[in-house]
């Protein structure tokens, strides 16, 4: 099974609206990341592991990610010690733009995806669920059914 090792901080710094979120308050841009990631994994087999820098404040729910927060050491730290812990580095995906990690995850075997080609996967995956989402409300309206004579059963 693919895990993958997200750099939360990282990647939440390549997205311009959870930057501005992130001037107001460190835990909302967190939850929306989460949240983002949550829904791209949804029906997906992997493990997913989030890093942040620094202290838990509130719990972040997920059902699928494990949110690990560095406390004293950084997120770097964590993140290339879960990956020399890992028994089989091949099958992990780091998801990170720092330098010093991704050349440290790559020596060790892993894959390497960038925040910003993340962040795109995540957002196209959005406009597909948001397009899903309109063309089955169109579908189920009264007016379409109305106008096509389709049956309401």
């Amino acid at each position: 099974m693919r895990h993958y090792i997200i750099d939360g901080n990282n990647v939440i710094h390549k997205v311009g609206s959870l930057i501005k979120l992130l001037h107001k308050d460190k835990q909302l841009p967190r939850e929306k990341l989460a949240i983002m990631i949550e829904s791209f994994f949804q029906d997906r087999k992997a493990k997913i592991t989030i890093h942040y820098d620094g202290f838990e404040n509130l719990p972040i729910k997920t059902a699928k990610a494990k949110i690990i927060y560095s406390n004293k050491k950084t997120a770097d730290d964590k993140i290339r010690q879960q990956i020399e812990d890992d028994e089989n580095a091949r099958n992990i995906i780091v998801v990170t733009s720092d330098d010093g990690i991704k050349a440290f995850a790559r020596k060790c075997g892993c894959q390497v995806i960038a925040s910003e080609d993340f962040i795109k996967q995540l957002e196209s995956r959005g406009q597909v669920d948001e397009e899903a989402a309109r063309i089955n409300s169109i579908n189920n309206s009264e007016y379409f059914k109305k106008i096509f004579k389709a049956d309401k059963s």
